[in-house]
């Protein structure tokens, strides 16, 4: 059994859409960064790695690389599961917390659900996906940005 945990942040920015869990969620901002900024996703990648010691998503999809400007970042979590499962690995459960003041995702946590475990290959039952808020305090309470923490559990296959 292997352990990973994530995290990622990404500010505010106009004209972008806000993208969390592979969804389009309708909001005036969107989020900055290189590729669609899906913090949520980014979260869930990191963990991964970090269960199967291959380092971080930078190193593997670096923000320097024109290759992935602008990408779906489901796309990368289907490069780090195909990693995840050539290295002898399944995924047992993941629990992601999505850090925001606004919007408010309760009405998309099903489809964000099915999204990631449709990319993971695992049944819906082994993803779950929550946010919260910070009542106002830090970055995500003054409404500049988005954060996500993800936990994955790995088994050897």
């Amino acid at each position: 059994m292997r352990v990973g945990i994530g995290y990622d942040a990404h500010r505010f920015a106009e004209d972008r859409p806000l993208i969390l869990g592979g969804i389009e969620i309708p909001h005036h901002l969107g989020l900055e960064g290189h590729s669609d900024a899906d913090v949520l996703i980014h979260a869930v990648i990191d963990a991964i790695l970090g269960a199967i010691a291959e380092g971080d998503i930078g190193r593997h999809f670096p923000d320097t690389s024109d290759k992935y400007k602008g990408i779906c970042s489901l796309d990368l979590l289907a490069n780090v599961r195909e990693l995840m499962f050539s290295k002898g690995y399944k995924l047992v459960n993941l629990d992601v917390t999505v850090i925001l003041q606004e919007p408010r995702l309760s009405s998309y946590r099903e489809s964000m659900r099915e999204k990631v475990s449709d990319v993971l290959k695992v049944d819906k039952s082994q993803v779950n996906l929550k946010a919260t808020t910070t009542e106002g305090m830090g970055f995500t309470g003054r409404r500049e940005g988005v954060a996500a923490q993800a936990i994955v559990l790995l088994e050897e296959k």
